[in-house]
């Protein structure tokens, strides 16, 4: 049996291989910086316990009831509110 590889089908695996790559670590890919509300399905009330004022990720405003902002999620932010990028403090 030859088990020589043509340079034709090595050249055809290299060309999959970025392709395949960006489609595995989009696939896996956390929330960034700059996400839309609608991306992270941000809602403006907790869900199960869990709300804005709790996460990492979000940063109060001066007065602690008044909108916040978010290192993931663009826009004013409830510090009651909740998306799926929700990291516990």
């Amino acid at each position: 049996m030859d088990k020589s590889i043509s340079r034709r089908s090595a050249l055809q695996g290299l060309i999959g291989l970025p392709a395949l790559g960006a489609a595995v670590l989009s696939a896996g890919a956390p929330a960034r910086a700059g996400s839309s509300k609608a991306a992270v399905k941000y809602q403006g009330s907790p869900k199960n316990g869990q709300q804005c004022s709790g996460c990492r990720f979000f940063k109060a405003a001066k007065d602690p009831k008044a909108n916040g902002t978010c290192q993931i999620v663009d826009g004013s932010i409830s510090p009651n509110g909740w998306c799926i990028a929700f990291a516990k403090k």
